[in-house]
């Protein structure tokens, strides 16, 4: 998957599920309860131990799930999410050092930014796809209006602190490809095997997601 492709999926999926495992085997039965959902689509944090495992698995054993690797810190887990077969690459902050092995692994990556010095390092390194993080608390869909004038080439996908309730209002803004959401398969949640929950909530979040696409569409 090039960087293109990946955004023509997120734009088409529009909310992403970041989710932290903690025990490799609950990755299958987590994957498969989001595909069945309707959002057939992962970002399995590098925040335990249990997260290159949890890709692997997966990758291998989930089709039609599309599974990223997130909080990707260093070129050891690039080399990591790379390994494990990840799909792409979403890191906290910008890491000059981290963007050139996702490149040499051919894994896209995308990358946080909170400000014009950054947004302008990472297309200076040919990005034009990025994380806004931490998204509401560094000042929510204000500041991505306000980056978004200067920077009309650049995408954004906002996460942190994005709920049900403000999801559709993030969606809506021309230059926000999809949303990290944290609230559909909680930490708790996937310890606790409480997969109808996940569904519950992944199959809602499919929903908003698509009427967001469909107002968007109807608006343009």
């Amino acid at each position: 998957m090039n960087a293109e492709d990946l955004e023509d999926t997120l734009r088409r999926l529009a909310i992403v599920p970041v989710i932290e495992i903690e025990y490799a085997d609950d990755a299958i039965p987590l994957g498969r309860t989001l595909v069945e959902a309707g959002l057939p689509i992962a970002e399995v944090t590098f925040r335990t131990d249990a997260a290159a495992e949890a890709i692997a698995r997966m990758v291998e054993n989930v089709p039609g799930l599309l599974v990223g690797a997130g909080t990707v810190l260093s070129e050891e887990d690039v080399d990591a999410a790379a390994d494990a077969g990840a799909h792409f690459i979403v890191s906290p902050g910008l890491n000059a050092a981290v963007v050139r092995r996702a490149r040499e692994r051919f894994v896209p990556i995308i990358p946080g930014v909170t400000s014009p010095t950054e947004i302008e390092a990472a297309r200076s390194l040919g990005l034009r796809l990025l994380k806004l993080f931490p998204a509401e608390a560094i000042g929510g869909i204000r500041l991505v209006r306000a980056l978004s004038a200067p920077y009309p080439d650049v995408s954004f996908m906002p996460t942190g602190g994005i709920t049900p309730e403000t999801v559709t209002a993030w969606l809506g803004q021309p230059s926000v490809v999809a949303c990290g959401g944290s609230w559909i398969a909680t930490r708790d949640a996937v310890a606790g095997r409480r997969w109808e929950e996940i569904r519950t909530n992944a199959a809602q979040a499919a929903e908003l997601a698509a009427d967001a696409i469909r107002s968007h569409a109807a608006s343009s």
